[in-house]
């Protein structure tokens, strides 16, 4: 930690160091802070972030991310919690001690009782600030069980979204393992499915571990999922046996890249009445947005190629570089080369656990658009 002065010499508060990183100051608060006030305000902090999120816990969804970095004033703190398990992920130098770990278990201990708390590193941001790895060894393990189990069958449990089973593996996977951002976006999808009546064939592209796939097998006839990883489609497919007596839909996965298939696919005439695009981040810094836009433009394009008259196109941009205008205006331009035209049915986020601060304009990364195409 170090006091932050502006050019006048005049106090602006206490601010995490980042030597090594881009971001080389991340404040804390507008007050001088020692070592003891920065640990007893990362307690409070954290035991309001989770108090918010208790509410969106029930028997039908039991995980959900408990504290998002800088949009609950602990920047570089991300924890999740999927079913008895949490993940903590510390992304900043000045979280990488000790004592900020045992604050951490002993908050989310005495707060939910999990049956265990486990540090899950993200490799690309511990290289920019320059951190070691942490110890594979879980921070707490409830109980009896400490001790006697091995760290990988530790990280491995299932959760509940929606009222569907998902596995669950520390180990694997994107960010902390799942996308908890799109929880409500699942279950609105198949909502407006069922009010455009495009319950027919189905089609999540870059599906992941099946999120939306499963959740439109709820409602629609045929569901297909397509991502290029054979290990997240491996996920998807025990995710489908873990819920096959909720789901009427035959559902199947390929593995493809999804510009490459939905080009095949579109030329070839095959039709869907429900397309979902939830492809990863394509602009990752504002140089790279031009270059995303295109690729927007090409999935969306080649989708509403392939949706049937009154079909719903869900469609998503997950970067935080990419402005509402501009996926807007990409998708647009798409409608307009497919000769086409798209009625806006609705503007969605991220889910209730991941907050958009107005004035951190970092924490509104996802925006979803509701589509119905003539």
């Amino acid at each position: 930690m170090l006091p932050v002065a502006d050019n006048r010499g005049l106090l602006m508060g206490t601010a995490l160091y980042s030597p090594t990183s881009q971001i080389a100051l991340r404040m804390l608060s507008r007050e001088t802070l020692d070592e003891a006030g920065w640990l007893a305000l990362l307690d409070q902090r954290l035991r309001s972030a989770v108090g918010r999120r208790k509410s969106l816990l029930d028997d039908q969804t039991d995980a959900c991310r408990l504290c998002f970095s800088e949009a609950d004033e602990l920047p570089g703190l991300v924890v999740d919690k999927y079913g008895e398990l949490v993940i903590l992920q510390l992304l900043a130098r000045g979280l990488d001690s000790a004592a900020v770990r045992e604050t951490c278990v002993r908050v989310l201990r005495e707060e939910l009782e999990p049956a265990a708390i486990l540090e899950r590193p993200d490799p690309r941001v511990r290289e920019l600030e320059g951190l070691a790895a942490p110890s594979p060894a879980p921070l707490y393990v409830c109980g009896e069980g400490q001790g006697t189990q091995d760290a990988s069958a530790l990280a491995k449990t299932q959760f509940r979204l929606n009222g569907l089973l998902f596995h669950y593996d520390a180990n694997s996977g994107q960010k902390t393992g799942a996308f908890l951002d799109q929880r409500t976006n699942y279950a609105a999808t198949a909502e407006w499915a069922r009010r455009l009546g495009a319950t027919g064939r189905a089609l999540d592209v870059c599906c992941y571990q099946g999120g939306f796939a499963l959740h439109l097998a709820q409602c629609c006839r045929q569901v297909t999922g397509v991502d290029s990883s054979r290990a997240s489609l491996e996920v998807a497919e025990l995710n489908l046996e873990a819920n096959r007596s909720q789901l009427s839909a035959e559902v199947d996965w390929v593995e493809a890249d999804a510009f490459k298939i939905l080009r095949d696919w579109s030329d070839t005439g095959e039709r869907f009445d429900t397309i979902v695009l939830d492809p990863p981040a394509f602009a990752k810094s504002q140089r790279a947005v031009e270059s995303a836009l295109r690729g927007y433009k090409e999935l969306n394009l080649r989708a509403l190629k392939m949706l049937n008259p009154g079909g719903l196109l869900v469609t998503f941009s997950c970067s935080h570089h990419v402005s509402w205008n501009d996926l807007e205006a990409a998708v647009a331009s798409a409608a307009q080369d497919a000769h086409r035209r798209v009625r806006l049915k609705e503007r969605r986020g991220a889910a209730l656990d991941h907050p958009v601060v107005l004035n951190l304009p970092e924490t509104e990364y996802l925006k979803c658009l509701v589509l119905e195409a003539e």
